[in-house]
């Protein structure tokens, strides 16, 4: 990620990949695009979404996009592949889209395989992001969800971030008007959360 405000702290080394109990956080592969059209094109997945289902087009698109975005660093979006261990495959993305440079603010969004809700897989890959975004000198890092979106804030909750509001009607996602959550959490509170 780019981070040209004073006060952050150097880009960091590129990092190869963050590894949990379960996961490897990495970067994409062109070999992992049948795996990334799974979930992409699954309904259900992309329900709250604004995109998708995706066509095989749209993950195409996707997957060029994301490979040439990892041929720089440091890079305004940070897009990882969540690679279960004990499947060595590709089951959903995480991901840190710097928002604000000067105020050190970033959006995480993150999108997981059906058969794998519930699991605890997407907390514990957001609980490595917000780890690697706060040792970058992040400020702030937040997150948003339809409303409807049970599962998404529920993960927001179980890491500890705020939910600071809730924007109505501020997306029109397939021809109807959405409204938003907004959470966050802090460095120092994430800090404080880790002890």
């Amino acid at each position: 990620m780019t981070t040209p405000a004073a006060d952050l702290a150097p880009p960091p080394e590129r990092p190869d990949r963050l590894e949990t109990d379960r996961l490897i956080l990495r970067d994409f592969r062109l070999e992992d695009t049948e795996a990334v059209h799974a979930y992409g094109s699954d309904p259900e997945v992309t329900r709250y979404m604004p995109w998708g289902p995706n066509s095989p087009e749209d993950t195409a698109a996707f997957m060029a996009r994301v490979l040439e975005q990892q041929a720089t660093w440091p890079r305004l979006d940070l897009s990882l592949a969540i690679e279960l261990k004990a499947e060595a495959c590709v089951v959903g993305s995480i991901a840190l889209h710097l928002r604000d440079i000067p105020n050190a603010v970033v959006e995480m969004g993150y999108v997981l395989r059906r058969d794998l809700w519930g699991q605890g897989i997407v907390s514990e890959a957001a609980a490595a992001m917000l780890d690697m975004g706060f040792q970058f000198g992040l400020h702030r890092i937040a997150a948003t969800c339809d409303v409807r979106n049970t599962g998404s804030y529920r993960v927001m909750e179980k890491l500890g971030m705020r939910r600071e509001g809730c924007f109505r009607q501020d997306r029109r996602l397939r021809g109807a008007w959405r409204d938003t959550y907004l959470y966050a959490v802090l460095a120092e509170e994430w800090a404080a959360g880790r002890r």
